[in-house]
């Protein structure tokens, strides 16, 4: 009976051995908490006196206790003794051990970006440069946060043996793979490079004015894929990277943010142009939207019944040169229609119902010249053709004289003549 007791004992051994690794554990992930907070807690510290350190205790708070208290985890499972539950357990702290690293250099990778784009303005008249820095900062964001995860990715695939035994093949037949992709992702591969190509070549910006596909916007986003243009009545136009390195487009901020806006007026003859440039100067300097550098008035056209007139003006950038746009062609209609009514466009038409002289002397003296312009008068042959389509048959001359008697009854009277004829005896 002692002897048949011992598997009993043996497995309350392994139970309070087992336990006993899950209690170690379990002791050294509070100590690797505590250590994380204690940290945080330094960081912070020094944070008062560095904006980087600072950013990076707020930031890589939670990626760094997660990564202690694995670390801990780890450290206590590989120094305890082995259970049949520690294998899987180690393989799983270790994946996750790697996705916090990939984490926390992500976190600092933002930081050090973050802290390029701080020393850069975009509160300024002229950010241009700051929104090439920012262009630029956004879209190696993007591939930093990539290359992390794949890089991450490949790191947890080679802690499987399998996986390491089978990576010799797959980099033997990399590159028949790499064409075949190669070939099948054409479109996207083209879109990656375009967002590369536009990022730092510096022909669109982050925040950039441009018109495309005659639709007024500016730049909200830049990816490697695609460019979301956020048109003016707050619709998103989303294009692919390779529309912009494909096809032209406008770009009113590409050297600077102040743009000149026209508005055009077609009016009358008798406009008095002296004083609506007067006019047009006392409006635009009583405006804060005008920033001061160009407001002029010419007559650029004068052709047909009116006279077209252009107003050309300038703003800090391009939505407040619209706004001013608007403000100038308002005031200087409801001045036209105030003070200049003749003014406003108008159309003028002349009737002249005096005959030709030279007509009038042709019919007298040589009216044979004439003959040809008639169809029932004036030749032997008109004369012929009036009397076939006449229709009693004689001549319209004749016809005029003859009497026309009727058989109808006296209420009836005389029978009207056929307007055919009636157009021919008529001159």
């Amino acid at each position: 009976m002692i002897h048949g007791s011992a598997p009993a004992f043996a497995d309350l051994d392994t139970l309070d051995s087992g336990l006993a690794v899950l209690v170690i554990m379990v002791g050294a992930g509070v100590v690797g908490y505590l250590a994380s907070l204690l940290l945080h807690q330094g960081l912070r510290r020094i944070g008062r006196h560095s904006q980087i350190v600072h950013d990076l205790a707020e930031r890589g708070r939670r990626p760094t206790r997660f990564a202690f208290v694995l670390i801990a985890l780890l450290t206590a499972a590989n120094a305890a003794a082995e259970q049949p539950w520690t294998p899987p357990t180690v393989r799983v702290l270790g994946l996750a051990l790697i996705a916090a690293v990939a984490w926390i250099i992500g976190v600092l990778a933002f930081v050090v970006e973050d802290l390029a784009l701080a020393r850069y303005r975009m509160d300024i008249a002229d950010n241009r440069h700051a929104r090439r820095i920012r262009t630029q900062v956004t879209l190696l964001r993007r591939i930093t946060v990539l290359v992390i995860a794949v890089i991450a990715t490949a790191s947890m695939l080679m802690t499987f043996p399998s996986v390491r035994v089978a990576g010799a093949s797959i980099v033997a037949s990399a590159g028949v793979v790499g064409i075949i992709a190669g070939l099948a992702a054409q479109t996207s591969l083209a879109n990656v490079f375009a967002g590369l190509q536009l990022a730092f070549t510096d022909a669109i910006r982050v925040d950039d004015v441009v018109v495309v596909e005659d639709e007024w916007g500016r730049i909200e986003e830049i990816t490697l894929t695609y460019v979301v243009v956020h048109i003016w009545d707050d619709r998103r136009m989303i294009l692919p990277s390779t529309y912009f390195t494909t096809n032209p487009f406008q770009n009113w901020t590409r050297k600077e943010s102040a743009v000149l806006g026209a508005v055009e007026f077609d009016l009358d003859w008798s406009v008095p142009v002296t004083d609506m440039r007067a006019e047009m100067h006392r409006i635009v300097e009583n405006t804060e939207l005008w920033d001061g550098r160009v407001s002029v008035l010419q007559v650029t056209d004068a052709v047909g019944d009116h006279v077209r007139i252009r107003v050309l003006v300038s703003g800090k950038d391009g939505p407040t040169t619209f706004d001013l746009r608007c403000h100038v062609r308002e005031a200087l209609v409801d001045w036209l229609r105030r003070n200049h009514v003749p003014a406003l466009p108008r159309t003028r038409v002349e009737i002249d119902r005096t005959p030709s002289p030279d007509r009038v002397k042709l019919e007298k003296e040589q009216p044979e010249l004439l003959a040809d312009a008639r169809l029932f008068t004036g030749s032997a042959e008109a004369e012929e053709r009036s009397r076939a389509f006449s229709e009693t048959g004689e001549h319209p001359d004749d016809a005029s004289t003859a009497p026309v008697t009727s058989d109808s009854g006296p209420g009836e009277g005389r029978r009207a003549p056929d307007p055919v004829s009636a157009g021919i005896t008529e001159r």
